[in-house]
């Protein structure tokens, strides 16, 4: 399953503000790209997926990103958000957590770019105790302990895509 997730155009100035800060991890820039080659930008196991990107070669939309599920059969054990809608703050409980970097092999002046954010769950708790004194999550009840829990209640990632630099002609 693909959930496209953002278009470069859709960075709203609240997550441009929160960019500013040093991320949790660092890294380098990443080898450069050609135009119309999907690539992984990271990983993100407790959400089952992992985040694509590709350079269309359209000024328009010069990059596209968007979440690709891992494994159907996966429980996520986090959300994951378009940041223009999650809006992460620092006084929200947002943490600046990564930002990938990938310049264009065609037009090494643009630069995509990749932030991550996320909110650990203030209330996270682990389910109450079974009869025998201890605490389990069974494999079927993913849906179930959503329910009891509530979706808003898991730890949240928010993803922003961007494109930085001049364009190429």
């Amino acid at each position: 399953m693909r959930t496209p997730l953002i278009a470069a155009a859709l960075v709203f100035a609240s997550t441009a503000v929160l960019a500013q800060e040093k991320p949790e991890l660092h890294r380098d820039p990443g080898t450069p790209q050609a135009v119309g080659v999907r690539h992984t930008l990271r990983n993100i196991p407790e959400a089952c997926a992992r985040i694509e990107g590709v350079f269309t070669g359209k000024p328009a939309s010069p990059y596209l990103s968007e979440v690709v599920n891992t494994n159907p059969a996966c429980h996520p054990r986090v959300r994951l958000r378009d940041a223009g809608d999650a809006k992460p703050t620092k006084a929200g409980g947002w943490i600046f957590n990564d930002m990938i970097q990938v310049p264009s092999a065609e037009c090494p002046s643009q630069v995509a770019v990749v932030r991550i954010w996320r909110k650990p769950s203030a209330t996270a708790v682990p389910p109450k105790l079974d009869a025998q004194g201890r605490s389990r999550v069974y494999i079927g009840g993913a849906e179930d302990t959503l329910k009891s829990h509530g979706i808003e209640q898991l730890p949240q990632y928010a993803i922003a895509t961007n494109v930085e630099g001049k364009a190429c002609k």
